[in-house]
């Protein structure tokens, strides 16, 4: 969307991306809302509530190039909503063309029904956008992971070197994750419903009409229609919030990954180069970790967002007061800072260098010290494992104080050589060979039998 009017030129094309801007600018809010009245222009005349003569001069009407957000925003800023001055400015446009017509703009509906069945279309858009995101970082990472499956590296617990693991694993422990995020999104996103109730959510002013306009109604837009209104129910937006906190989360956990792997210290991926990426403005070697910082951003951003939407759950009887209004700005934010982190996140896996040569040299920075526990499960069958263990404890604290490789010292030990041969200690000191159940676990992330 190269026409998208960012609302921050300077920093939204970090953080947010242009089709998520563009769902959520204030045109397509005002868009929504347009459609909303429309599309009960059409189901109430389907249904004989108004003329079917109405319907086109509404319809033409109901397209937000035609007015002027500046003066809606004014006046909404004294009527409580934007709603309200819209559906004035929409019947003055339709009495300008139909006078008859205008009659009927807006019949038996509310403020709230517009702005809530607007942002649903809205939020239906922007999942589908989102989801394309997630599908290519998820291809990306089940890729990574069926091809990095005998690739060996180490493992890390409390930042500090655990064990062997390989790089298909990690690929497909973030798939995992992801994989249950889209499965919340869509979930949520069936849930996202028709918003249709009048002014106290009876739909009174429809008379006996007005469940057959609702059906018509939910019929035109192509939503769910919810068993009543759910003017002060926020779980279904809500709902969907707190599934985007959750992907920006996981996102956060892939970004200090990369982050921390990128590090020239450690040095075994890095983000996809390119001119103008990851520069610095005084130091012309560094290749800093932008997709990271992003994704690192939303999972600090989020929370407070999702955190303002659960506390603005609690509503007032019929319609609340205060807990809405709190929504319309948090979760376009919200939308949109996740939509930001998973386009980063698709761009940098999809392109992420992998040094498969470093991963196996870091394996080695102990100098075998890493495959203790592989000796001491092995030694364990002979002597027992507390008397395995506190052998191999003794000999890796002589292996770190002395800066000698582990397999050393306990080839000194005959009580070492007495249970394992120099084969098996060949067998136990490779690091592939002592990763368990890491391939069986990328096949079942991976859906194979």
């Amino acid at each position: 969307m190269d026409d998208v009017a960012w609302g921050d030129p300077l920093l939204d094309p970090l953080f947010t991306t242009a089709p998520a801007a563009g769902l959520f600018a204030p045109r397509a809010r005002l868009q929504g809302m347009l459609d909303f009245e429309a599309a009960l222009a059409r189901a109430e005349a389907a249904v004989g509530v108004i003329p079917a003569a109405a319907v086109a001069a509404i319809g033409k009407a109901c397209n937000a190039s035609l007015y002027d957000l500046n003066a809606l925003g004014g006046e909404a800023a004294l009527a409580g909503n934007t709603a309200i001055p819209m559906v004035k400015h929409l019947t003055r446009k339709v009495k300008e063309a139909d006078e008859e017509a205008a009659r009927y703009v807006h019949w038996g509906a509310t403020s709230q029904d517009a702005m809530d069945t607007g942002l649903v279309l809205q939020l239906r858009a922007f999942v589908q956008v989102l989801d394309a995101d997630l599908e290519r970082l998820c291809g990306s990472l089940a890729d990574l992971a069926d091809r990095h499956r005998a690739t060996p590296m180490v493992a890390r617990t409390w930042l500090q070197h655990a064990l062997p693991t390989t790089f298909g694993l990690k690929a497909a422990g973030w798939l995992d994750a992801l994989t249950r995020d889209r499965e919340r999104l869509a979930a949520a996103k069936g849930r996202l419903a028709l918003q249709f109730g009048g002014a106290a959510g009876t739909l009174a002013a429809l008379g006996d009409c007005g469940m057959a306009v609702a059906e018509a109604l939910a019929k035109e837009l192509d939503l769910p229609l919810p068993a009543l209104p759910w003017h002060a129910s926020r779980d279904r937006v809500v709902e969907l919030a707190t599934v985007l906190g959750l992907l920006a989360g996981t996102l956060g956990t892939l970004g200090r990954d990369l982050s921390l792997m990128m590090q020239v210290e450690v040095g075994e991926a890095f983000e996809p180069a390119a001119p103008g990426r990851g520069g610095s403005s005084t130091m012309p070697h560094k290749r800093n970790p932008v997709a990271s910082a992003v994704l690192l951003s939303a999972a600090v951003r989020a929370p407070a967002l999702v955190g303002g939407l659960l506390a603005g759950m609690v509503q007032e009887h019929e319609r609340g007061l205060g807990g809405w209004h709190a929504e319309w700005q948090a979760l376009p934010d919200l939308c949109q800072l996740v939509a930001g982190a998973t386009h980063h996140a698709a761009d940098a896996v999809g392109g992420l260098e992998i040094d498969a040569e470093r991963m196996r040299r870091n394996l080695d920075l102990t100098q075998g010290l890493i495959m203790a526990e592989a000796v001491t499960m092995a030694l364990g069958d002979r002597m027992g494992r507390m008397a395995a263990h506190s052998l191999v404890a003794e000999a890796s604290r002589r292996a770190a104080s002395e800066r000698r490789p582990l397999r050393a010292v306990l080839e000194e030990d005959k009580r070492v050589t007495e249970a394992l041969d120099s084969s098996a200690l060949d067998r136990l000191f490779d690091p592939l060979g002592y990763v368990g159940a890491a391939d069986a676990f990328i096949d079942r992330v991976l859906g194979r039998k």
